[in-house]
């Protein structure tokens, strides 16, 4: 395992994504999670990366050190995204971070429906 990568809140990104899953695909849902773990797991910028399931409505907890580590996260299981959403929806996609943060992010991520969450203050124990 890697050494931890020193950061305070406001270097902090997270994303969190919500997909309704199709009828009938939530088992095929299901392995693509296992996958993208396995994916992510290599991520040294990943601080933490689950997911959590209300029906059949996906959610996928995820945060990374910048702004940088979020766009290496999404370089990386990009062909992983791209078959989910062959099976699923994405109903919602919040990112939260810094204005520093986000401002590196609103361009490469314009074309996704994003709810933006400036950070105000935090605390960070992990």
């Amino acid at each position: 395992m890697n050494p931890p990568i020193p950061h305070r809140p406001e270097t902090v990104v997270s994303l969190h994504p919500y997909f309704k899953v199709h009828e009938g695909k939530l088992a095929a849902f299901r392995e693509l999670i296992g996958r993208f773990i396995e994916r992510t797991s290599s991520e040294d910028a990943c601080l933490y990366y689950d997911f959590t399931l209300n029906d059949d409505v996906v959610h996928c907890r995820e945060a990374y050190v910048g702004a940088e580590g979020a766009l290496a996260h999404l370089a990386n299981v990009d062909d992983l995204l791209k078959e989910g959403l062959t099976i699923s929806d994405l109903l919602r996609l919040e990112i939260h971070g810094s204005d520093t943060e986000l401002d590196q992010l609103r361009e490469p991520l314009a074309e996704l429906p994003v709810d933006w969450f400036v950070f105000e203050k935090g605390l960070v124990r992990f």
